[in-house]
């Protein structure tokens, strides 16, 4: 990451809106909860904190987002917001997990993220090659993604999008889990994460 890098990350994979502006070595964070309006309140709301700190959005050097795993609906707002600025604006954007974060914020390799249904999608770096959903009880010592705010995560989350800006990564894409059939069972295998 360039010291004078300015991007701007957001995730709307939860209750809220998260974004967070790097500019350069400092991050200004704003989280919005709600419930639902993530659509309709995103752009408006980094439209406010550009304009706080006197930027434009040509002024960027790229975009950040949070691709999940969350809530559907929310990851592909964030997704498809992040996807059409790149597009319109002619600069990178930049997918960041939930489990990005969480290994960052907490320096453990094992990370779990609530999930519905009493689970949790389960991603070990060091051992598996893609996270896994299991009941909440075989967490087991991982670290927990709700053990950091969410202005801790987006935080975050612009900090490793600024680091990666230049490299070859793909477009950002969701990170949800599809499972086999529309409604699986409780007890059923562990799904693997795309």
């Amino acid at each position: 990451m360039l010291p004078d890098t300015r991007l701007i990350a957001f995730d709307t994979s939860a209750a809220h809106c998260a974004a967070a502006l790097l500019l350069g070595g400092r991050i200004i964070t704003r989280i919005d909860d709600m419930a639902k309006g993530q659509a309709e309140h995103l752009m408006p709301m980094l439209q406010e904190m550009l304009t706080a700190e006197g930027l434009t959005w040509r002024d960027l050097d790229g975009i950040g987002v949070g691709t999940g795993p969350g809530n559907f609906t929310g990851i592909r707002i964030s997704v498809s917001a992040a996807r059409g600025l790149a597009l319109g604006l002619g600069k990178p954007s930049v997918g960041v997990s939930v489990f990005d974060t969480t290994r960052r914020l907490s320096n453990h390799a094992q990370i779990a993220v609530p999930a519905p249904r009493d689970q949790a999608y389960l991603m070990d770096f060091d051992t598996m090659a893609k996270a896994v959903i299991v009941p909440v009880g075989a967490v087991g010592a991982a670290a927990l993604s709700t053990d950091h705010s969410p202005a801790a995560h987006v935080g975050c989350l612009a900090q490793i999008a600024a680091g990666r800006i230049g490299g070859d990564h793909p477009r950002p894409t969701p990170l949800y889990v599809r499972a086999a059939d529309a409604a699986p069972a409780r007890d059923a295998a562990p799904v693997i994460l795309p």
